[in-house]
């Protein structure tokens, strides 16, 4: 039994992914330009706009943007619930090691219920937890930042004769 445990991590062949030039350099302009909106914004704002996780939900948006957990149910949704979670594990529990490992925990469990999983999402209630961030965190940058993202993948990922984004919305 352990043999089979350990054969399992060998793998099998090579990467599935290819390199195309087009869909390299949509995600190079489609992060550049969510990003310096969001930092801009932060910028001229002094709200804060910008968080890191963002920036792997770019990867997806502009890299991904058909994989399911790219979408826009997944990126907003998966934000806020994840947020949410961190925010509500922070203030009733404060940040200690095993509120971040909670939070974290939390936020794939009830993203996985809601059916809006998001990978960079899972970093969001480290995030929330170690910056002790207030309520309106959720607003801002969470929320209307999650709905950047979307608007400007809507936009930008449909340029491309070959792209349809979103596959699905609900």
């Amino acid at each position: 039994m352990e043999t089979n445990y350990l054969l399992k991590m060998k793998g099998k062949g090579k990467t599935p992914l290819k390199i195309n030039g087009k869909d390299a350099a949509t995600g190079l302009i489609g992060g550049f330009i969510t990003i310096l909106a969001l930092a801009s914004l932060t910028s001229y704002t002094s709200s804060l706009w910008l968080m890191a996780p963002f920036g792997a939900s770019c990867v997806l948006a502009f890299g991904a943007w058909n994989a399911p957990l790219s979408q826009p149910r997944n990126v907003i949704g998966g934000h806020f619930i994840s947020a949410l979670t961190g925010l509500i594990v922070f203030h009733l529990f404060g940040a200690h090691p095993w509120t971040f490992a909670l939070g974290a925990g939390l936020a794939i469990f009830f993203m996985m219920l809601t059916k809006t999983t998001h990978p960079p999402a899972g970093a969001d209630p480290i995030v929330v937890i170690q910056g002790a961030y207030n309520w309106s965190y959720l607003i801002f940058p969470v929320l209307i930042g999650s709905f950047i993202i979307v608007i400007i993948a809507l936009l930008l990922n449909n340029l491309r004769e070959n792209r349809q984004y979103p596959t699905f919305w609900i």
